[in-house]
Order: structure tokens, then C-alpha cells, then sequence
């Protein structure tokens, strides 16, 4: 890494295919900390399961990786030349109707969840549904409990009423992992002004994503356009509430876009069949420190390029997770 190069660096979200190979690259990119997807509209049983295959994971590759479950497990894998993996879920289908499932899966070290992927959920409305109808009553009793067990809340798929009210009504910052200013690229999926802003009055944090789907001229993206990107967001968010969630999904069978996106709700295939290309800048963790790049084009200061890239996502989970 170079002088200019940020000592922590931290991605808010991925989802790859996971490998030995992939973690060697984590530590090759110089990466202390990822947030890593464990599943999808997968129920409490299969989430135990993908859980038991993250165990071995850790076992089998201790030299490289170990499981976060605070703050100070970021550190702890910084001297041991390591990369701290905190375990999230993009869907609260893992709870089921059952609001105690939500402790039993911050004991087995899951510490973030989204409040909805695309669809409605029994916890809120996610933004692919003609009405948003806001944050529902369990879902006002799960950000509850999120809040005093210490689980970040990710608001990264939800509608624009859920996300307004989830923030209004948690007791802590949350984050959306991984999104982008909606103003620069049309998808919906991206977040507006309004909600970005009452993010920043909440202290909460936001995660810029690098999947093309979610960039203005997707796999076209050139690094300078991220960084301008950056800039934009850092204008409502400030450079200390913002971060990189990538998205990454290396590695992945293009089999995989369809449980995404359709589950098990529906047997019809909706949209692309396939993952799009990745920018030719950031194709795997060996990529990370090279964002920076795009960041100083647009006049980032090393100090907000140190936060943008890992700083701001450091303080936020020590501030935001119990210790052990």
C-alpha cells in the first residue's frame, strides 16, 4: 500500500461466492473488515445452516479471516494481519413471525439486518412495491429489539416511507449499506435527497454501492465518475458519514441473480437472468485501496478519502456494537 493509501479499510456489503482465494485477496487489498451477506429468503433453519458453513469458513481459514462480532474484533484482526467478517442478512425472512428469533441470531453473531429486500416483509415495504406502506407493527417491535441487542438496522432495499420512518423511530444510527445518490443513476433502488438527509440528522451512515445496476453508466463507470458520485453524496452526508458497501459479488453462478431477486414467492423470472459486468476498476478486494484514486481526482482530502474508505464504517460499528 502507499503513503496515500488509508490504514483501515473497511467494505459495508458483499456477497460472493466464498473461497480461500477470495479471503487471500481481502488480506492482498489490505481490507480489516467486510460486511458479508449470509442470506436471503432463506427461513431461521436454513440460516443456521449457511451459519454452520460460515463456522467452518473460520475454521479453515484462520490464518486469514475471523468472525467480528464488535468493534474491537476490528483491531484484533489488524494486529494479526486478518480480516474481520461481520455476518449480515439482506431479509428479515430469517425471523419468521417470531421476534425471539431476533436474539437467537445475534448470539450465533449475525449483526446487521435489512427490514426488507425488494418486497413487502412482516418488518416493512421494500421500494419494488406499488405502495409503500410504511414500517408495520412488528416491524416497530423488531427496531426495538434490534436497538437493545445492538443489531445494526440496514435500510439498503427499503421504500422511501419505510426508511424514513425506520430511521424516525430507531433509538440508534442505522445505515443503507449499499446505495447511491438516486439523482445520479433513475433506478429507484438508489436513495433520494430526503432520505439521505435524514440519515446525516441521525448520525447514521451510508454505503456507496459499486454494482453497476446501481451506477450511472453501470459497468461503464470510470473511477473518476465514482469519485464525482462520492463527492455528491459526501455534500448531504458529510465524508465522516460515508462509507463503500460494493456490493461485490464475485464469483457468483449467474443461478444465483434468480434466488435473489425471486426466492421461492414466485415462478416468474423478473428481469436479467445474469450478473452484469463489474467496472474494470474494482473487480475483486484487490481493487479497494485503488478507490482512493477516484476520491483524490475529485479533491478529497487524505483524511476524508481515509474516512470514505474505511474510517467512517470503523467508528460507526465501535460506536454501534456491544462489546463482547
Amino acid at each position: 500500500m502507499t503513503a496515500d493509501t488509508p490504514q483501515v479499510l473497511i467494505d459495508g456489503l458483499q456477497y460472493c461466492n466464498w473461497s480461500r482465494a477470495i479471503f487471500e485477496q481481502m488480506r492482498q487489498g489490505g481490507l480489516a473488515a467486510v460486511h458479508a451477506t449470509v442470506g436471503y429468503h432463506e427461513g431461521f433453519r436454513e440460516t443456521v445452516r449457511h451459519l454452520v458453513d460460515w463456522r467452518t469458513r473460520f475454521r479453515d481459514n484462520e490464518d486469514l479471516i475471523l468472525l467480528g462480532r464488535d468493534g474491537a474484533d476490528i483491531e484484533r484482526a489488524r494486529v494479526t494481519n486478518r480480516t474481520a467478517i461481520f455476518l449480515g442478512l439482506q431479509n428479515p425472512m430469517p425471523i419468521e413471525d417470531d421476534l425471539g428469533l431476533v436474539e437467537m441470531l445475534f448470539d450465533l453473531g449475525i449483526r446487521f439486518m435489512q427490514l426488507t429486500y425488494n418486497n413487502q416483509s412482516l418488518l416493512g415495504c421494500g421500494w419494488m412495491e406499488k405502495e409503500d406502506s410504511g414500517v408495520t407493527r412488528m416491524g416497530r417491535e423488531a427496531i426495538a429489539e434490534m436497538n437493545r441487542l445492538g443489531m445494526i438496522i440496514d435500510l439498503s432495499h427499503a421504500g422511501e416511507r419505510t426508511a424514513l420512518e425506520a430511521i424516525a423511530l430507531s433509538q440508534k444510527p442505522v445505515v443503507i449499506s449499499h446505495a447511491n445518490p438516486r439523482w445520479l443513476c433513475g433506478s429507484n433502488r438508489n436513495v433520494s435527497r430526503t432520505v439521505m438527509q435524514a440519515l446525516r440528522e441521525k448520525q447514521g451512515l451510508l454505503g456507496l454501492s459499486l454494482y453497476p445496476l446501481h451506477l450511472a453508466n453501470g459497468s461503464q463507470t470510470t473511477l473518476r465518475q465514482f469519485g464525482e458520485m462520492a463527492s455528491a453524496a459526501a455534500e448531504i452526508m458529510g465524508a465522516e458519514h460515508l462509507g463503500v458497501g460494493s456490493d461485490l459479488c464475485q464469483d457468483q453462478p449467474d443461478s444465483v441473480v434468480r434466488w435473489m431477486r425471486e426466492g421461492r414467492w414466485t415462478r416468474q423470472a423478473n428481469g436479467a437472468a445474469s450478473f452484469p459486468p463489474q467496472p474494470s476498476w474494482f473487480v475483486s478486494n484487490l481493487d479497494f485501496p485503488g478507490l482512493s484514486e477516484g476520491l483524490f481526482s475529485v479533491g478529497f482530502s487524505k483524511a476524508e478519502t481515509s474516512l470514505v474508505l474505511g474510517g467512517a464504517w470503523h467508528r460507526f460499528l465501535v460506536d454501534s456494537l456491544p462489546s463482547a
